[in-house]
């Protein structure tokens, strides 16, 4: 099971949109298929998605949506789960008007997660779920991985936030619970064979004691999360995660930004191991601000449709002629995000992390050239 499609109408920065079909080509002239949407839209991959995008352009609410959808295909309905999806966006949210577009505040606000055979769902206009009878029930088993690296805060902290209001969401409470939880008996060989990659890397394995986190090295000594380098702390979690079995086949994976704080040199290395996650059967959704980071994901991967890009973008950004003059004067707002997508990073236009790289590439040139 795996997510088709995400539909988002005056949610935060989501508002209308333009969407270039997936498989068109790199110029920017509009195709049948083409089309602008009253509401933000994107198609999603079986495989690997890419979101990249400004900062400010929602690629971390998109991920959250998409896990708390998720996540309520699993649990029963009770009095408290409206509250908790709420604080899958913020610990600070009580009221669901907070999450709506300004300029749609007295229209229709709400987002819909898909399968292609089921929707979920949630208008934040009428504060309440629709389509549960369909959703519920279909355990849809998900992981989210937050920028924020939390074992590190391990010690004590689900019997603090069981008693106070902490100030992290429900993504970075759940991270750890996940990482808590016992390790699997049996893993398939594949994954053995990731944990040994991650082993190397990290040089040891992952254990808990007493609420707290350690990586034991190879040499024997016990290193406490917090005085490793967080870059190897990444890859710990992702160790601990596939160790207590989290990671298997049908299983949704959300990581935000995983490149944040890792060395470069590990780039590939975390590429390969998504990629062979998406082969055993488990979808993912990546946001990530590194060109280097996404495509060593194009470089690696073994077929183009392996790896999708949806590329977000604001309306402030340099428009291609063509999609400027498709809009009707005034109709495309410069706080309002728009997407294309495509399998080729190349295809995506306005696209900030190939310009960023570029800019910096004529830095190098023009400094060469003049000799300083």
């Amino acid at each position: 099971m795996s997510i088709k499609s995400i539909k988002i109408t005056n949610v935060m920065a989501f508002q209308k949109q333009w969407r270039k079909n997936n498989s068109d080509p790199k110029e920017s002239t509009l195709h049948n298929g083409d089309c602008i949407h009253t509401a933000f839209k994107l198609l999603f991959s079986d495989g690997i998605n890419v979101i990249i995008g400004e900062n400010g352009t929602g690629k971390t609410t998109l991920l959250k949506m998409i896990y708390a959808a998720t996540q309520w295909s699993i649990e029963q309905t009770n009095a408290g789960k409206t509250d908790k999806f709420h604080k899958f966006f913020s610990n600070n949210i009580d009221d669901s008007d907070l999450l709506k577009n300004d300029a749609g505040k007295q229209g229709y606000c709400g987002f819909e997660v898909s399968d292609g055979k089921h929707i979920f769902s949630y208008s934040l206009s009428h504060k309440g779920f629709f389509n549960l009878d369909d959703w519920l029930g279909l355990n849809m088993q998900s992981v989210f991985i937050p920028t924020t690296e939390m074992l590190s805060h391990s010690k004590g902290f689900l019997a603090l936030n069981e008693k106070f209001k902490m100030p992290f969401d429900g993504t970075q409470i759940d991270i750890i619970v996940n990482a808590s939880l016992p390790e699997a008996r049996n893993l398939p060989n594949y994954m053995n064979a990731i944990l040994e990659q991650i082993s190397s890397a990290i040089d040891g394995t992952v254990i808990q004691e007493n609420d707290i986190f350690y990586i034991v090295k190879k040499d024997g000594r016990k290193i406490e999360f917090s005085l490793e380098a967080e870059g190897l702390r990444k890859l710990a979690l992702l160790w601990k995660l596939i160790r207590n079995g989290l990671l298997e086949h049908g299983t949704i994976l959300l990581w935000d930004e995983p490149e944040s704080n890792l060395n470069p040199e590990l780039f590939p290395l975390v590429a390969k191991i998504l990629l062979e996650l998406e082969q055993n059967g488990i979808q993912i959704f990546v946001a990530t601000h590194s060109y280097n980071f996404a495509k060593y994901l194009e470089l690696l991967r073994k077929t183009k449709k392996q790896v999708q890009f949806h590329n977000l973008f604001k309306g402030s950004s340099e428009l291609p002629d063509t999609l400027a003059d498709t809009f009707p004067t005034g109709e495309y707002r410069d706080d309002v995000v728009y997407s294309n997508s495509a399998f080729a990073m190349e295809e995506l236009q306005p696209n900030h992390l190939m310009s960023a790289d570029e800019k910096l590439l004529d830095m190098v040139y023009k400094e060469k050239v003049s000799g300083k």
